[in-house]
């Protein structure tokens, strides 16, 4: 059914369980995966009096960004199965939920893998969900584990 799924990863799933479910659900298809990062392109704002007083410039934030991402990468998909054919993306957005959509359309994904952090009450109204947003905006299919 689908070829190339990207599946957005976060720092909490990078987990043998999670990553398992996403193997079988790829091995069920023989599909390739894509794992992508969306990354924020702008340094934390910190406060000070004057702008040379930052203390993170945007080229030491990118890097620590760039470094991060290859981490959490290569952690993730040293835990998806061997028989599958595994991509890394990283993608530089400020809305994660764009960043994702950008990332698919990089990687010429034909469906979006993602979780939910089932969020609800206050938690789901205030922090919104970027899953929600992607099923929102995609063009693609989105399956939700």
């Amino acid at each position: 059914m689908f070829k190339n799924i990207l599946v957005p990863i976060v720092d909490d799933m990078v987990t043998p369980k999670y990553m398992k479910k996403i193997s079988d659900l790829a091995l069920a298809d023989g599909a390739s995966i894509t794992l992508a990062y969306v990354s924020d392109p702008r340094a934390p704002f910190v406060y000070a009096k004057k702008a040379s007083d930052y203390k993170i410039s945007d080229a030491n934030h990118k890097k620590a960004c760039e470094q991060h991402a290859a981490d959490l990468l290569s952690r993730a998909s040293k835990l998806v199965d061997k028989e599958i054919k595994v991509k890394i993306h990283h993608e530089f957005n400020a809305t994660v939920y764009e960043g994702i959509l950008e990332a698919s359309k990089k990687a010429k994904a034909d469906a979006i893998m993602m979780a939910s952090h089932k969020r609800t009450g206050l938690k789901g109204v205030f922090m919104g969900s970027d899953t929600h947003a992607v099923i929102i905006h995609s063009k693609l299919p989105v399956v939700v584990i």
